[in-house]
């Protein structure tokens, strides 16, 4: 059995790779590699699978992963630059897929009931990522 589930957050960031020349940087995140940086209003997803517990019913209490969810991630992330203000993102270029990954590594460790078995990331509407921790 497989549950989901699903928040929000808002947040900014900018793609740059301070190892690289700015020209690489244009041609590789063109407008995401704006000085400013930009937003986006994000989605991540949650999935936990596991064998239903007989006397609750429930794989994993639905409130008690958003409660993981909101500590682990979405309170350390919304409204914040996440090149700058979130300690474990540091070092760490704010792809999608770079985010996915950081997300899934805070919150598969808190998480006993169940296991984590994959993470969605919406950047928006028409752009999101996928991660089942496979380099983990």
């Amino acid at each position: 059995m497989i549950v989901t589930a699903r928040l929000t957050f808002s947040a900014a960031h900018r793609l740059h790779n301070p190892e690289r020349d700015p020209d690489w940087n244009r041609r590789t995140y063109d407008k995401c590699d704006n000085p400013g940086g930009h937003g986006h209003n994000y989605v991540i997803e949650a999935s936990v699978q596991g064998k239903i517990d007989p006397e609750t019913g429930m794989v994993i209490d639905l409130k008690r992963l958003k409660d993981i969810m909101r500590e682990r991630v979405v309170d350390r992330v919304d409204h914040k630059n996440l090149n700058e203000d979130v300690e474990f993102l540091r070092g760490v270029i704010p792809t999608a897929e770079n985010l996915a990954r950081a997300f899934w590594r805070e919150l598969a460790p808190a998480i006993r009931e169940g296991e984590l078995c994959e993470l969605v990331l919406r950047e928006t509407e028409r752009n999101s990522v996928r991660y089942r921790g496979e380099d983990d």
